[in-house]
């Protein structure tokens, strides 16, 4: 079945979201990083302004920056109404108010799609998805997979979940996902399989805390390294 972007939910995060989720220090930032469904994240635009190399990838970006900004006006509000029909699901710290989530994700957004036409030129936004990446083995640093693994576990079951990240590190030394809760905010199911295929194949896998909590319960990532000698697939 085709990717048609009427399925689809535009919700931007910023590089300060991005560092806060994945626990980035300047080491990690100054690597070569690549998104994996990063979708309207204004990340990839934002790190490029400050001299930093990232590549992200999303089916999304089969599409023109005008289908995208129009899918954004139409899903804004939805959003909003259901969050706010859930408040008592998240974390009010990192942002206050909803009407400030709300500002945050439409800066964010708006921040993408004036970038995304130049960054669609420089290749630094491609239409791909996991668990079939269009790069050569160790291209990058870190991979990231932000609110798309382990989120998404009803739709997903776990033998996607070890493809995906095992491509992920096919082209990335180390790969990392937010959050571990699935939509709702019940743990993933998918997470102890995850590990244990990781553990098995020789790569480090540990769930580790992150600085930042919007989702409750939702402030640890899964961190895989590829060690020396671990089993390629």
């Amino acid at each position: 079945m085709p990717f048609t972007i009427d399925g689809v939910v535009p919700w931007g995060r910023t590089m300060d979201e991005y560092c806060g989720m994945f626990d980035l220090g300047e080491r990690d930032l100054s690597g070569r990083i690549l998104g994996c469904g990063d979708g309207p994240a204004s990340f990839n635009a934002e790190m490029t302004a400050q001299g930093y190399r990232v590549v992200s990838v999303d089916p999304l970006y089969a599409f023109a920056g005008e289908a995208i900004e129009q899918r954004v006006e139409e899903t804004y509000e939805i959003i909003l109404e259901q969050l706010a029909r859930n408040l008592d699901d998240f974390v009010w710290t990192y942002v206050p108010s909803l009407p400030a989530l709300g500002e945050r994700r439409m800066t964010a957004m708006r921040r993408f799609l004036a970038d995304y036409l130049r960054g669609k030129r420089e290749g630094r936004y491609l239409d791909a998805s996991l668990p079939d990446l269009p790069f050569e083995d160790g291209s990058f640093d870190v991979a990231l997979s932000s609110h798309f693994l382990f989120l998404y576990s009803e739709q997903f079951d776990l033998t996607f979940h070890v493809r995906a990240l095992q491509e992920m590190l096919r082209v990335a030394t180390e790969a990392r996902a937010f959050p571990l809760l699935q939509i709702g905010g019940a743990p993933s199911p998918h997470v102890e399989g995850v590990i244990d295929a990781f553990t098995r194949q020789g790569f480090q896998a540990r769930i580790e805390d992150v600085p930042y909590e919007f989702q409750r319960g939702g402030s640890r990532m899964l961190r895989l390294r590829r060690l020396s000698g671990a089993q390629q697939s």
